[in-house]
């Protein structure tokens, strides 16, 4: 990145109310949520589109339902995309069913497979309308703006030059490698991962078609998706592991997959080389301060999450959600002080830990023992045989990856369009 320096002079200067750096998910569904409360908010995104490889495209049943209180379900479903209500699996040659979406009490008792840069468009087009929300694209912040000890907005580079955004509330969705929370200061607790992920894409013909959504050998693993056109796939290696998978070679690794997974052997040749294989470095972590005086972190800012479960994007979802619910109304007074902008930390942080214990649980019971391979057949675990064989039980990892730990619904207030052109 390129250095900016503080006191480097600027032409160009912008007033808000709030500053949200990031236009991931959670970004994207805070400012259409501050947008539609009628808050003078301007989100901040570096790249100049949403198209990214590795973002998470799981929408589950919880953000669907806050897309149903928003009034955006209908224009959303009609995205393309995929739904997945069991989730079965081979463990060791065995088959095995961890989750059915279909024993919930929800109005959406499914998964949309869905890019994650359709969902993001989605929302700023919906969000076009308010205008008290401004989406800059090709915008990336590179500093912080302070006055004394509080955060009073970010500077920007972008392709006009340096932009400075004076906020009374910045708000950090600028991912797990947060250049706001960094600058800040704020402290992240590592909780560590044993695994990080190969992501490629090989093509699909209408007539292949599988129900298998994880496929565990012993020392690999591997979880497909049906994307219509193409299987979106998961290849698992052991933490540090990407140097030793390169050495042995492409085909080696192609043949590994085509072995898990027959059903890609045509597509496979969509992999030309490495350059068509993304790594993946998982890890889980949290902040234990979310908060400065005008500064508050959520979503992969605050918290990475394992891609376990494939939670991740849901729970920056249901970050931006209780923000809304827990601040828009302050916000229409000014800054909320720093033990108001807390409150969203003391809302969240209970799903948050609960959720990565969970994630904790079956990387270390279940995939860490499965990478280690060795000559033993791979049992699958007591757990897993008893969910599969009890179906009144897969209800229950289907709640927590489908709705996860206390899940957030809409409560901010949405301004009347007169009212909204008159806050700016």
């Amino acid at each position: 990145m390129e250095a900016v320096t503080p006191d480097q002079p600027t032409s160009r200067v912008r007033k808000v109310r709030c500053c949200i750096v990031g236009g991931g998910p959670a970004g994207m569904m805070l400012g259409y949520l501050l947008g539609r409360a009628g808050i003078d908010v301007v989100v901040l995104e570096k790249h100049g589109d949403f198209f990214r490889d590795f973002r998470g495209d799981t929408v589950h049943p919880s953000t669907l339902q806050v897309m149903d209180e928003l009034g955006l379900i209908d224009g959303f479903l009609k995205l393309p995309h995929q739904r997945l209500q069991t989730m079965d699996g081979l463990f060791g040659g065995t088959h095995v069913r961890i989750a059915d979406l279909g024993r919930l009490n929800t109005k959406y008792p499914f998964i949309a497979f869905m890019p994650q840069w359709d969902f993001l468009n989605f929302l700023r087009e919906a969000g076009s309308r308010f205008t008290s929300l401004k989406v800059m694209m090709s915008a990336e912040a590179v500093d912080l703006i302070r006055r004394g000890e509080t955060i009073t907005g970010v500077r920007a580079k972008t392709p006009d030059g340096i932009i400075d955004i004076e906020a009374e509330l910045t708000i950090a969705c600028d991912g797990r490698n947060s250049t706001v929370r960094e600058r800040a200061g704020l402290k992240v607790e590592e909780i560590g991962a044993p695994m990080d992920v190969l992501w490629f894409r090989a093509g699909r013909t209408p007539e292949e078609t599988e129900n298998l959504f994880a496929r565990v050998e012993p020392g690999k693993m591997m979880v497909t998706f049906d994307r219509g056109d193409y299987w979106q796939c998961a290849y698992v290696i052991a933490k540090g592991q990407y140097d030793a998978v390169k050495a042995r070679g492409l085909p080696a690794l192609l043949d590994d997959v085509v072995r898990m997974a027959p059903v890609l052997k045509r597509g496979i040749a969509d992999v030309k080389s490495f350059d068509d294989v993304k790594l993946l470095t998982v890890a889980i972590n949290r902040l234990q301060r979310w908060t400065r005086p005008g500064l508050l972190c959520i979503g992969d800012a605050a918290h990475a999450m394992s891609p376990v479960g494939g939670v991740g994007v849901n729970l920056a979802v249901q970050d931006a959600v209780a923000t809304a619910n827990l601040l828009a109304e302050k916000l229409q007074r000014g800054c909320p002080t720093e033990n108001e902008l807390d409150a969203v930390r003391r809302r969240r942080e209970f799903p948050v830990k609960m959720t990565q214990a969970m994630q904790v649980v079956v990387q270390n019971n279940i995939i860490s023992g499965a990478l280690q391979g060795g000559d033993q057949p791979l049992k699958v675990p007591l757990i897993v045989r008893l969910i599969t064989a009890l179906p009144w039980l897969q209800g229950i990892p289907a709640r927590f990856i489908a709705l996860g730990v206390r899940p957030e619904h809409v409560h901010s207030k949405a301004v009347a369009p007169s009212q909204r052109a008159g806050i700016r």
